[in-house]
């Protein structure tokens, strides 16, 4: 594992780099370059998605950098459509087969999409393929607080990992509050704002960035780690990739910590989880 990037140990015993990299809205044909790019800097911990588009992608690149399997940390999901119960099986044996590999480090029911009311039927299925090896973790993504009490009260398996849109503008302190207290990590998507947030233009956080000669990035991201979110920004750019990732050399001050985290504005810049069926 990359020395510089600390882990978390997840309620199933595994662990999982903090620092990762995210391949959302990543051209399919762009995929491997950039993965490769982003393997290159140090990065250990891929996230990818069905959806995506771009799991073969990722999977060249994996299979082209010569890293020990053991090294990575790979993590796809089950787009809505797939929900229920063959669907499921076979949609994950797709993933796979995409990918490359012969088990997937972390598998995530990609949104709740409660209005087709499968989510604790698929659950069920991510249940059987952790048993059989082959996802070594399994957890949920933009999951709210009644669709994570449901897994907890029908389903035998609490979720290693809550995958939702969190920043600054929007930090979700429900949803993180009741994961925490039932030993799910957050992983925080589009972490800094995905542009659609001016971040950066806030004066704590460009203030802090000129006290530790730092990007603002790397300040929100610092912000994510210090808060204990498993985070991982994207960028098609080896300079920002790096960038991203040169975040291990500097703290921020409990002040500091304190401002950014009074940014929360209730700013959702995603879909509604209840909202995407």
């Amino acid at each position: 594992m990359t020395k510089s990037v600390p882990t978390i140990t997840l309620n199933d015993g595994h662990t999982i780099p903090q620092l990762g990299f995210g391949v959302f809205k990543v051209e399919p044909d762009e995929t491997t370059r950039i993965v490769a790019d982003a393997l290159s800097v140090g990065y250990r911990h891929i996230d990818t998605a069905a959806i995506y588009g771009n799991e073969e992608g990722v999977g060249k690149a994996l299979a082209a950098s010569n890293i020990d399997r053991s090294e990575l940390f790979i993590t796809t999901k089950l787009w809505n459509d797939r929900q229920g119960t063959q669907s499921a099986f076979d949609a994950f044996d797709e993933s796979l087969e995409k990918l490359g590999l012969d088990y997937i480090d972390l598998y995530l029911i990609h949104w709740p999409a409660p209005g087709n009311d499968k989510f604790v039927e698929s659950w069920k299925v991510l249940e059987k393929i952790q048993e059989s090896g082959r996802a070594r973790s399994i957890g949920v993504s933009n999951f709210l607080v009644p669709h994570l009490d449901r897994l907890l009260h029908e389903t035998s398996i609490v979720p290693a990992v809550n995958q939702i849109e969190l920043h600054p503008a929007h930090q979700q302190p429900e949803v993180t509050a009741f994961a925490r207290e039932n030993g799910i990590n957050i992983e925080a998507w589009g972490p800094l704002g995905q542009g659609k947030y001016p971040l950066f233009d806030e004066e704590v956080v460009t203030n802090a960035a000129e006290t530790h000669e730092k990007s603002p990035a790397q300040i929100v991201i610092r912000w994510h780690l210090q808060n204990g979110n498993i985070v991982f920004p994207k960028s098609n750019r080896l300079a920002r990739m790096a960038e991203n990732f040169d975040v291990f050399d500097f703290e921020l001050s409990r002040t500091e910590l304190t401002m950014i985290s009074a940014l929360e504005r209730a700013g959702r810049v995603s879909a509604h989880p209840n909202e995407v069926n």
